[in-house]
């Protein structure tokens, strides 16, 4: 063995002892997972620089296989997350809040994976007052479960009520956890964040002390199968970006499996994203389908998936997933609701078939880290900042610059009133 993996082993070992936060060690108290705070992952990529992490959509268990095997080949921090339409209480996939970190930490210790993750909650979303008296129950059980990040996603509501909602579950937040905020609700090119918004939101937060590591923005994507060339807006986020410069908050970008790896490698460059969530790419290369070289689904003349023969699930599996979806009438869009009622049945299948599902999201994300998000040898750079700060959590990248007497609920209220914003058209735009 030589010096430089005897090193390396040594340093994950005592990143080991040191990074991983309380609910990890009490769940897992004898795991060899290094599961961290993804403040640590954020920060990894800023210390690369022009960077992202990519926070892959474990919507089945060969995609999260894939993922953590790809990340350890390129030597990458990861993210691994669910979203509460995915994974929620009223999930489509089997992969929920609730068994996520169980299934990581399982499949890290029988891979003998070495590389740093983080079990992100994505968009736990706040669509009406209820919802916020839900959320004070159920977003402890997520972190009592594993979790060691979320975002807060009241981006459906009006901007004074989402960084309300923001302020008040912000205390059911860990300090050491991951935190990520929205402005704008993901929705294409309809609805765009704009600065005001982006600060509004931000300067609020800052006032009463909470300092998210991401913003996400409503910049020109959507979720799922994108049908538009337009995609991300890298100017548009851009200077959003700079506006929220002295608050140093990253960006995490949603929505990326519909964007060409030219725009992609934009973002890293010109922007200060340093987060990149990847679904349905994820999803449908895993089952075998046919996609572009950047994972949007391809489709036939028919406007139907086209099934690559040999790869992802066997074609008996993909006739019966396509009968179900036809008799139930959902649209390729909606193919994701395939998840729940299938997961059984793929994990059934032999394991020369589920190895090809896992080694076909395992190459296409590597490809992404390595060749388009630049996060390859991130891993090493988490691991040094654990082990120099000798702490599991890194603290906040800002303090407090905003008076808190600006930002009383009062005055929030009054200052939305003068932010002038086009929301765009209403709807359910969750994936």
């Amino acid at each position: 063995m030589s010096n430089n993996r005897v090193n390396n082993l040594i340093d994950f070992e005592k990143a080991l002892e040191i990074g991983r936060p309380p609910n990890i060690v009490k769940l897992f108290p004898n795991s060899k997972a290094l599961i961290v705070s993804a403040k640590f992952i954020d920060r990894a990529m800023i210390a690369k620089g022009k960077a992202i992490a990519m926070a892959a959509n474990g919507r089945n268990y060969f995609v999260i296989r894939g993922a953590l095997k790809a990340a350890q080949r390129a030597n990458a921090a990861i993210i691994i997350e669910i979203a509460k339409s995915e994974g929620g209480a009223n999930a489509y996939c089997a992969v929920n809040y609730w068994n996520i970190a169980r299934l990581v930490d399982a499949m890290c210790n029988e891979l003998n994976i070495t590389i740093p993750v983080a079990l992100h909650a994505d968009h736990y979303g706040i669509k009406k007052d209820e919802d916020i008296e839900e959320a004070k129950t159920e977003i402890p059980t997520l972190f009592e479960a594993g979790i060691t990040s979320i975002a807060i996603d009241a981006s459906h509501l009006p901007d004074d009520k989402n960084l309300l909602a923001n302020i008040e579950l912000s205390p059911l937040v860990p300090e050491w956890a991951g935190l990520e905020t929205e402005v704008g609700e993901i929705k294409g090119k309809e609805g765009l964040s704009t600065v005001d918004e982006a600060l509004f939101l931000i300067q609020g937060l800052n006032a009463n002390n909470i300092f998210p590591d991401w913003i996400a923005l409503n910049n020109g994507t959507t979720h799922g199968i994108e049908a538009s060339d337009k995609g991300i807006q890298v100017g548009l986020t851009a200077k959003i970006h700079k506006a929220l410069a002295k608050y140093n908050i990253s960006g995490a970008q949603h929505g990326t499996s519909g964007n060409s790896s030219e725009r992609l490698r934009e973002i890293a460059s010109k922007t200060r994203t340093t987060k990149a969530n990847v679904a349905t790419a994820l999803q449908m290369i895993s089952w075998g389908i046919k996609v572009n070289d950047y994972g949007n689904a391809m489709l036939d003349n028919d406007g139907k998936l086209i099934k690559v023969k040999g790869e992802g699930v066997t074609e008996k599996i993909w006739s019966e997933m396509v009968a179900y979806a036809e008799a139930k009438g959902l649209k390729t869009g909606n193919y994701k609701e395939l998840n729940l009622p299938f997961e059984n049945r793929l994990l059934r299948q032999p394991k020369e078939i589920r190895e090809r599902m896992t080694k076909r999201v395992e190459d296409f994300i590597y490809n992404m880290l390595v060749n388009v998000l630049n996060a390859q040898d991130t891993a090493s750079l988490v691991i040094t900042s654990i082990i120099d700060s000798k702490t599991y959590d890194p603290g906040p990248k800002t303090k407090r610059l905003e008076d808190p007497v600006d930002w009383t609920p009062e005055k929030i209220v009054k200052k939305a009133k003068s932010i002038i914003i086009d929301k765009g058209p209403k709807g359910d735009f969750d994936d």
